[in-house]
């Protein structure tokens, strides 16, 4: 069975997109998902600094572009897809809470609730009273997950996922690996990555 390697972070509309089609592609090629949540911003920090600045000075025009694509992308993928007020948000609990619901055996349930309230209901996904809502869209208790994302084990764990994906080349979210080593990054890719896997 072929491998994919899903590294990735709730806070990127981008990363929704490709998730919104992960599932099925996988199962189209009979790839066995391996969930890697990441904190994007540890990675940013690390090697695509320029990104801030490209933030904080947007070229109008390639900005314009870059909503009308986005809204282009969320049409045609079935979702939907507003700006946050917060944004960029702090998304630490929620990707420590990925791990948890890892551990679940529910995260692709865990990951859509949190990109739904995020990018669909444009609510501040660093709120407690937000992370108990998706708690509960996942199937999570909620004392139980709000006191594992406190623990060193989901910290170090999504901070050992966030240092492999840098050491591994990797420079956001999403970033993919077929097989190991097969690196593609950006939801625009999928159609690479299925044919990677098929092959």
């Amino acid at each position: 069975m072929a491998r994919l390697e899903f590294f990735f972070d709730c806070s990127s509309p981008w990363t929704y997109l490709a998730f919104s089609r992960i599932e099925a592609l996988a199962a189209r090629t009979k790839a066995q998902i391996e969930w890697r949540p990441i904190l994007v911003g540890g990675v940013f920090n690390a090697v695509n600094m320029e990104l801030y600045e490209m933030r904080a000075n947007p070229h109008p025009v390639k900005s314009k572009y870059s909503t009308k694509d986005l809204q282009d992308w969320a049409r045609f993928c079935g979702i939907k897809i507003g700006w946050p007020k917060v944004f960029p948000v702090r998304a630490v609990d929620s990707m420590r809470g990925a791990m948890v619901a890892l551990d679940a055996g529910v995260l692709p349930a865990y990951a859509r609730a949190t990109f739904e309230a995020y990018w669909g209901d444009l609510k501040d996904i660093s709120q407690p009273e937000i992370l108990s809502e998706i708690c509960g869209r996942a199937g999570l208790n909620t004392e139980d997950f709000f006191r594992r994302i406190t623990e060193a084990d989901a910290k170090d764990r999504l901070r050992e996922n966030t240092e492999e994906l840098i050491r591994r080349g990797g420079f956001g979210s999403p970033t993919m690996f077929v097989n190991g080593d097969d690196m593609y990054f950006g939801n625009d890719r999928l159609p690479l990555v299925e044919a990677a896997l098929l092959r």
